[in-house]
Protein backbone atom coordinates (compact mmCIF):
# COMPACT_ATOMS: atom_id res chain seq x y z
CA UNK A 1 0.00 0.00 0.00
CA UNK A 2 1.36 3.40 -0.99
CA UNK A 3 1.22 6.36 1.39
CA UNK A 4 2.21 10.01 1.34
CA UNK A 5 3.58 11.73 4.42
CA UNK A 6 4.20 15.46 4.73
CA UNK A 7 6.16 16.98 7.59
CA UNK A 8 7.83 20.23 8.59
CA UNK A 9 10.87 20.76 10.78
CA UNK A 10 13.38 23.41 11.71
CA UNK A 11 17.13 23.15 11.24
CA UNK A 12 19.06 23.06 14.51
CA UNK A 13 21.85 25.12 12.98
CA UNK A 14 22.13 27.52 10.08
CA UNK A 15 21.40 25.65 6.88
CA UNK A 16 24.40 25.92 4.60
CA UNK A 17 25.07 24.33 1.22
CA UNK A 18 27.13 21.51 2.75
CA UNK A 19 24.36 20.52 5.18
CA UNK A 20 21.72 20.55 2.45
CA UNK A 21 23.98 18.60 0.13
CA UNK A 22 24.54 15.96 2.83
CA UNK A 23 20.79 15.58 3.37
CA UNK A 24 20.13 15.26 -0.35
CA UNK A 25 23.06 12.86 -0.88
CA UNK A 26 21.76 10.58 1.85
CA UNK A 27 18.27 10.67 0.31
CA UNK A 28 19.59 9.86 -3.15
CA UNK A 29 21.61 6.97 -1.79
CA UNK A 30 18.96 5.38 0.42
CA UNK A 31 15.53 6.26 -0.96
CA UNK A 32 15.65 4.26 -4.22
CA UNK A 33 16.57 1.08 -2.28
CA UNK A 34 13.46 1.56 -0.15
CA UNK A 35 11.10 2.66 -2.92
CA UNK A 36 10.75 6.17 -1.48
CA UNK A 37 10.24 9.25 -3.62
CA UNK A 38 9.59 12.83 -2.61
CA UNK A 39 10.41 16.51 -2.52
CA UNK A 40 12.27 18.64 0.02
CA UNK A 41 11.60 22.38 0.19
CA UNK A 42 13.81 24.51 2.40
CA UNK A 43 14.14 28.15 3.38
CA UNK A 44 14.69 30.34 6.43
CA UNK A 45 15.82 27.33 8.46
CA UNK A 46 12.59 25.45 7.73
CA UNK A 47 12.17 22.12 5.95
CA UNK A 48 8.96 20.99 4.26
CA UNK A 49 9.16 17.47 2.89
CA UNK A 50 6.81 15.05 1.17
CA UNK A 51 7.68 11.36 1.25
CA UNK A 52 5.91 8.68 -0.80
CA UNK A 53 6.27 4.92 -0.75
CA UNK A 54 5.23 1.77 1.09
CA UNK A 55 3.72 2.50 4.50
CA UNK A 56 6.37 0.73 6.60
CA UNK A 57 9.29 2.28 4.68
CA UNK A 58 7.88 5.82 4.84
CA UNK A 59 7.03 5.46 8.53
CA UNK A 60 10.52 4.16 9.29
CA UNK A 61 12.14 7.07 7.46
CA UNK A 62 9.94 9.58 9.26
CA UNK A 63 10.91 8.06 12.62
CA UNK A 64 14.59 8.38 11.65
CA UNK A 65 14.05 12.04 10.72
CA UNK A 66 12.47 12.75 14.12
CA UNK A 67 15.68 11.41 15.74
CA UNK A 68 18.05 13.22 13.35
CA UNK A 69 20.01 15.83 15.34
CA UNK A 70 19.92 18.24 12.37
CA UNK A 71 16.14 18.65 12.82
CA UNK A 72 13.95 19.88 15.65
CA UNK A 73 10.28 20.86 15.97
CA UNK A 74 9.38 17.99 13.64
CA UNK A 75 5.64 18.16 12.95
CA UNK A 76 3.54 15.70 10.96
CA UNK A 77 1.36 17.83 8.66
CA UNK A 78 -0.42 15.26 6.52
CA UNK A 79 -0.59 11.48 6.05
CA UNK A 80 -2.72 9.60 3.55
CA UNK A 81 -3.09 6.38 1.61
CA UNK A 82 -2.57 7.06 -2.09
CA UNK A 83 -3.28 5.27 -5.37
CA UNK A 84 -0.39 6.89 -7.20
CA UNK A 85 2.63 9.04 -6.44
CA UNK A 86 2.72 12.75 -7.19
CA UNK A 87 6.52 12.95 -6.83
CA UNK A 88 7.54 9.73 -8.56
CA UNK A 89 10.20 11.44 -10.66
CA UNK A 90 12.55 12.15 -7.76
CA UNK A 91 14.42 10.00 -5.27
CA UNK A 92 14.46 13.41 -3.58
CA UNK A 93 13.79 16.54 -5.59
CA UNK A 94 14.42 19.84 -3.89
CA UNK A 95 13.24 23.43 -3.94
CA UNK A 96 15.01 26.46 -2.50
CA UNK A 97 12.19 28.58 -1.08
CA UNK A 98 14.22 31.75 -1.68
CA UNK A 99 13.72 31.17 -5.40
CA UNK A 100 9.94 30.71 -5.27
CA UNK A 101 7.83 33.51 -6.70
CA UNK A 102 6.17 35.33 -3.79
CA UNK A 103 2.80 35.13 -5.54
CA UNK A 104 3.04 31.34 -5.41
CA UNK A 105 3.72 31.42 -1.67
CA UNK A 106 0.86 33.89 -1.09
CA UNK A 107 -1.50 31.57 -2.96
CA UNK A 108 -1.15 29.04 -0.12
CA UNK A 109 -0.21 31.15 2.92
CA UNK A 110 -0.96 34.45 4.64
CA UNK A 111 2.68 35.52 4.22
CA UNK A 112 5.08 35.34 1.29
CA UNK A 113 7.50 32.99 3.04
CA UNK A 114 7.83 29.27 3.56
CA UNK A 115 6.28 28.57 6.95
CA UNK A 116 4.36 25.28 6.99
CA UNK A 117 3.91 25.69 10.75
CA UNK A 118 1.21 28.32 10.15
CA UNK A 119 -0.56 26.73 7.17
CA UNK A 120 -2.59 23.57 6.86
CA UNK A 121 -1.05 20.33 5.71
CA UNK A 122 -3.32 20.42 2.68
CA UNK A 123 -2.07 23.91 1.73
CA UNK A 124 1.56 22.82 2.13
CA UNK A 125 0.96 19.74 -0.02
CA UNK A 126 -0.80 21.87 -2.65
CA UNK A 127 2.22 24.19 -2.67
CA UNK A 128 4.61 21.28 -3.31
CA UNK A 129 2.36 19.95 -6.07
CA UNK A 130 2.24 23.37 -7.74
CA UNK A 131 6.00 23.74 -7.49
CA UNK A 132 6.38 20.31 -9.04
CA UNK A 133 3.98 21.13 -11.88
CA UNK A 134 5.73 24.45 -12.49
CA UNK A 135 9.20 22.89 -12.76
CA UNK A 136 10.46 24.54 -9.56
CA UNK A 137 11.53 21.16 -8.21
CA UNK A 138 15.04 20.28 -9.29
CA UNK A 139 17.23 17.24 -8.94
CA UNK A 140 20.93 17.02 -8.25
CA UNK A 141 23.05 16.31 -11.30
CA UNK A 142 23.73 12.75 -10.09
CA UNK A 143 20.01 12.02 -10.01
CA UNK A 144 19.25 13.59 -13.41
CA UNK A 145 21.60 11.15 -15.11
CA UNK A 146 19.78 8.09 -13.80
CA UNK A 147 17.55 6.08 -16.14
Amino acid sequence: MLVRLLYASRARQTLDAAMLDAILATSLERNPRHGITGVLCHGNGVFLQALEGERQEVSGLFQAITRDPRHHDVVLLHFEDICQRDFAGWAMGHVNAARINTATLLKFSARAELDPFITSGQASLALLKELSAGASVVARATERGRP
